[in-house]
């Protein structure tokens, strides 16, 4: 049992905690639904699904909710460094992905929704981070 307390344990609950846990949450859930329903990507502008697609899809939808699973975990333990790790990470996703759509590698329909979504969530993280900073 000591190994369920240990990953149930929290730290203090600041604002940029709570903004990575919610964002783990959102990442978690969309995961969860790209991996059981990979054509919902077509919502997004992907185009229909050739060869083995849908398994790729289901992949990043996996790796998403891992990636969600992540997040809600590090956000519980309250570690502004953490917070500011998913700063970085997210700043780096749309140079890559917009790389890999500019050259053909995936479909830009596919990744445009994370590569702007990914820099506004980290914005929003920093923001709350030099918010937080400036009122102690």
């Amino acid at each position: 049992m000591t190994f369920l307390k240990e990953l149930a344990a929290t730290g203090p609950a600041t604002p940029l905690s709570r903004y990575i846990v919610g964002n783990g949450a959102l990442y978690l859930a969309f995961g969860a639904v790209v991996l059981a329903w990979p054509e919902i990507t077509y919502l997004m502008g992907a185009d229909q699904f050739e060869a083995g697609e849908s398994g790729l899809v289901r992949v990043l939808g996996f790796v998403m909710t891992i990636i969600g699973w992540f997040y809600v975990v590090g956000g519980r333990t309250g570690a502004t460094s953490f917070g500011l790790a998913t700063v970085v990470d997210r700043a780096i996703v749309p140079i890559v992905l917009g790389a890999l759509a500019f050259s053909g590698a995936v479909d830009g329909g596919l990744v445009v929704a994370f590569a702007i979504l990914d820099p506004v969530l980290a914005l929003g993280a920093f923001v709350i981070w030099r918010r937080t900073r400036q009122q102690t």
